[in-house]
């Protein structure tokens, strides 16, 4: 599917050279981005699960290759990965089916 690796790395510059263009854009993203770790409710795994979930429903890759590393790095199994995307296949039928295909894929190549 992807070199979801790479692609990762790709993204992330690009965001980097967007962030020197735009410094105050990627700063109100920044906020809203990490908002959800102030309120203390759900747990950092949790909060990637859900974001692996939307991201699946949205279409977007850049999403899922950063949640799926964020997701790694706080302990999320296969097994749970699997149920949250059963949670947005349920929410977006074919579209999100597809789409947790490429994060299945993604999870195996960066969890590896």
């Amino acid at each position: 599917m992807l070199d979801w690796k790479t692609y990762r790395k790709d993204v992330k510059g690009r965001v980097g050279e967007l962030a020197q263009a735009a410094p105050e854009a990627i700063k109100g993203y920044m906020a809203l981005a990490t908002s959800g770790e102030k309120a203390q409710h759900l747990d950092g795994k949790t909060r990637e699960l859900i974001s692996l979930a939307v991201a699946v429903t949205t279409r977007c890759d850049g999403c899922i290759a950063s949640h799926v590393e964020a997701a790694i790095k706080h302990g999320a199994t296969k097994e749970e990965l699997s149920e949250a995307l059963g949670v947005a296949i349920a929410m977006n039928a074919g579209a999100a089916l597809v789409y947790s295909a490429r994060t299945l894929d993604c999870f195996d190549q960066m969890s590896s």
